[in-house]
């Protein structure tokens, strides 16, 4: 079924003005109004399709477009339409992100996405500081107004202009030749303030802002994970005068320790023993997030052995408690005895033999399978 033409339901002509559109809308949608015909389903109908000619006659960008295409201009699925790319025939390329060769003859005539002042700096912090939280102290540089001129960017008893280039709007909308549409960007002479300044500040030369140095405490939550990020809002860099700051990202990087590394919630560490140690079994301190705590080892302990002290790990960002720590054991030896110690060491191993070496016999099993 074709539509019918927003005018004709409107009951104006083409040249009507925005004025005669409103009073024709007032009137029709005053005769049927849903609360002054109850029960009358057409009425209903009828209301709607005065308000969608309405929403379209009166929006002068919409009512060009539909002009220009008909109904198709609304279609749902064109560009033009109102959840298109285009609505209305005007588009905003300052809102495009545009890659490739467009993008770069885009950027050679200054059109690009704005910049919002975001800003990301790097915390280092330790390994004990990452696992049960802190709060440090950030310092780092950002935008702001400038102070002398309060980010006006003239010079004390002067006052900026109004842009020529684009009538103090900030913006300026020119029509593109092989597209029907109107573009909008930035003004490039006042850079979309809408304001020139004709007698700059010496403190910023006319910019209306300044880089100063800010201080900033930061909490850091227990368990934080290397490369995590916090978000601190208004935080970053002014991006022009008058516009809203940015927010601060804050990227922590966690040192290295001397004894430990992480596993998820578990930690890790390496700890020597002697040989008597693990063979007679022993209990040896060992350095914790805690502290130093006692560990035991068990008679006949390998090279390699991890042993588990419990709750010894990070506190765990899901759920409650804490990860273990994971001992790994190896054998220190001497690199120099004494001759009275050599003679004991030689004794031992004469005593010991092979059959209580089962690490040993197993590798001399294998290696009579391997060559008969």
């Amino acid at each position: 079924m074709a539509q019918r033409d927003h005018y004709e339901i409107l009951g104006v002509t083409r040249t009507a003005t925005h004025e005669e559109i409103k009073i024709a809308f007032r009137k029709l949608a005053s005769q049927h109004h849903p609360d002054k015909n109850p029960g009358d389903a057409e009425a209903v109908v009828r209301f709607k399709e005065v308000n969608a000619s309405y929403q379209v006659l009166s929006d002068p960008n919409r009512r060009a477009m539909y002009d220009r295409f008909g109904h198709r201009a609304e279609d749902a699925s064109s560009p033009f339409g109102q959840n298109g790319p285009f609505a209305g025939g005007v588009i905003d390329i300052n809102d495009i992100a545009i890659d490739g060769i467009l993008g770069d003859i885009l950027g050679a005539f200054g059109v690009g996405k704005g910049d919002k002042g975001d800003l990301r700096v790097e915390l280092a912090i330790s390994f004990e500081e990452a696992a049960f939280g802190c709060e440090k102290e950030l310092t780092y540089q950002k935008i702001v107004d400038c102070k002398d001129c309060s980010g006006s960017g003239s010079a004390p008893g002067s006052r900026p202009e109004g842009c020529p280039a684009c009538g103090g709007r900030g913006r300026v909308r020119f029509q593109q030749g092989i597209l029907p549409i109107a573009v909008e960007r930035v003004c490039s002479r006042c850079r979309g303030s809408g304001r020139v300044v004709t007698d700059p500040c010496r403190g910023c030369r006319g910019s209306g802002l300044m880089k100063e140095s800010c201080t900033l405490k930061i909490t850091i939550p227990a368990g934080v994970e290397p490369g995590a990020s916090r978000m601190v809002a208004a935080a970053g860099n002014r991006p022009r005068p008058g516009a809203p700051p940015g927010d601060l990202e804050v990227l922590i990087q966690v040192k290295t320790h001397t004894f430990f590394k992480r596993v998820g919630d578990d930690v890790t560490c390496l700890v020597p023993i002697t040989f008597t140690q693990a063979a007679l079994g022993s209990e040896v301190e060992v350095p914790t997030l805690d502290g130093k705590a006692k560990m035991r080892v068990p008679p006949g302990t390998q090279p390699g052995t991890v042993l588990r002290l419990k709750q010894k790990g990070i506190p765990r960002r899901v759920g409650v408690g804490r990860g273990d720590q994971l001992t790994e054991v190896t054998i220190e030896v001497p690199q120099k005895i004494s001759d009275a110690q050599r003679a004991l060491l030689e004794q031992l191993a004469k005593e010991l033999g092979e059959e209580v070496q089962p690490q040993r016999r197993t590798f001399m099993e294998k290696l009579k399978d391997l060559f008969g």
